[in-house]
């Protein structure tokens, strides 16, 4: 037997499945591209972010900002670059966002609208670049301050003055401008522009206007009673106004405070004192003749100086002390006059007790003093008195000192025309030397009882 020789089987030809795949890569690697990558024509802050991942989007624009040039003028002759000035943008979340809202996958978002954004800068970066580079250009301004005047006793103000400088608020407006329009350079002028004081002369005034209020009430109460008063002196050494953060600050120095919290108790301590009434025979008060006063002891002090330091410094001068009280008692004194014809006396009576009698000279026969129980109704401390004597003349006697009216037209009353006192002298008022009427003025309160006897 022969065998036929081998032939081996033609190939096949594969070129089709090669090209279609590496079409389908391209076309995957497309699609892939698509879902990574920032719509072509999108411009972020000046820069085209377009055919970019986020990540690169977010370099290229921080590193356009921080590369695009200031150009001063007016005599600066300087360049100053946006890192520099401490120029910023939030570049990150600038390029997540341009993906977010342009991915390439979306068509409809090629070629999209520009995104403008503001470029800031830091002031204390900005403002020692630029008074580096242009130093003719600066003037501080002088604040308004503060003061205490120790002759005046009260705060006054020294007015502001305005600076000169370059304001780093039109500089980032311009950097802004000139960044979303995509300029990598742009010129400012370095031209000194007035730059206002932080702190005004209004707010100065206000200040001062607190801090006179705090000093008009300033101390230490009890209640409504301010009963440790801080002088104004006093009160400036323990405050300081400054400025800080371009306002006015007060701030209290507590060691300062707690030297007059240690004086507190010496002036606050005191022991109850009792009050005197004046009353009538069935104890009805007619006058309160000494004003009781209640005892009190100061509470703990150990936190008063810290608590009234911080209060200062809000603003509140007024600080609450808490004391303990303990009450007083009233003595009453029953209080009466009594007119004793057959001697010619008036008697000082006080619960039941003579404590004192004067010579007095009652009305006449025919114009005689009445009998009887009466109460004090009016005073008068000077007047003209007008009647009708015995005979039925009339007379006038002017300028009669220290009346004290208790039945009609009956009175006790000073007498400078005799000194005949001890005999009945009078038109039926009850006549006196002149200081023991003014005595009797005093010690008879309106509703004091009076009894004229025979």
């Amino acid at each position: 037997m022969e065998w036929a020789p081998y032939e081996p089987a033609p190939k096949k030809r594969r070129t089709g499945l090669w090209i279609g795949l590496g079409a389908g890569a391209v076309l995957l690697a497309a699609v892939g591209a698509s879902l990574v990558l920032i719509a072509p024509g999108t411009t972020v802050a000046g820069v085209s972010v377009g055919w970019m991942t986020p990540g690169m989007a977010a370099d290229a624009i921080g590193n356009r900002i921080a590369t695009t040039e200031v150009e001063l003028t007016g005599g600066a002759d300087t360049n100053l670059s946006g890192a520099d000035l401490g120029a910023a943008v939030d570049a990150q979340a600038l390029a997540e966002q341009a993906f977010a809202d342009s991915p390439m996958w979306n068509l409809g978002t090629w070629m999209g609208d520009p995104v403008t954004v503001p470029v800031t800068l830091d002031p204390e970066t900005a403002e020692q670049a630029l008074r580096a580079a242009v130093p003719t250009s600066y003037i501080d301004p002088t604040d308004a301050t503060v003061v205490f005047d120790e002759a005046a006793s009260k705060y006054v103000t020294t007015p502001a003055e305005a600076g000169t400088g370059i304001s780093v608020d039109e500089l980032a407006t311009a950097f802004s401008t000139a960044a979303n329009d995509g300029q990598t350079s742009f010129t400012h002028s370095a031209e000194p522009a007035a730059v206002p004081a932080p702190i005004t002369d209004d707010e100065a005034a206000a200040t001062a206007e607190q801090l006179n209020g705090m000093l008009a009430q300033i101390g230490f109460y009890v209640g409504d009673e301010r009963t440790v008063p801080v002088s104004p002196a006093v009160a400036a050494s323990w405050l300081t106004v400054s400025a800080e953060d371009g306002a006015l600050a007060i701030s209290a120095d507590e060691s300062k405070v707690q030297a007059v919290v240690d004086t507190l108790a010496k002036s606050v301590d005191r022991a109850p004192e009792p009050a005197k009434t004046i009353v009538d025979s069935g104890g009805q008060v007619l006058r309160t003749e000494v004003e009781g006063v209640t005892g009190r002891a100061l509470g703990d002090t150990s936190g008063v100086a810290s608590e009234f330091a911080a209060a200062l410094e809000d603003g509140d001068a007024v600080y609450p002390l808490t004391v303990t009280e303990t009450p007083f008692e009233t003595a009453a004194i029953a209080r009466s006059l009594i007119v004793d014809i057959s001697d010619q006396r008036t008697y000082l009576i006080e619960n039941g007790v003579t404590v004192r009698s004067w010579l007095v000279s009652t009305g006449r026969p025919g114009t005689d003093t009445d009998l009887g129980h009466f109460r004090v109704r009016a005073h008068v401390p000077m007047q003209d008195m007008r009647g009708t004597n015995a005979d039925g003349s009339k007379y006038v006697t002017e300028n009669v000192p220290w009346v004290v009216y208790f039945n009609g037209d009956e009175a006790f009353h000073g007498t400078y025309w005799h000194s005949n006192f001890g005999n009945r002298m009078s038109h039926g008022c009850v006549n006196m030397p002149i200081d023991v009427a003014r005595q009797v003025y005093e010690l008879a309160p309106t509703g004091l009882e009076v009894w004229v006897r025979a």
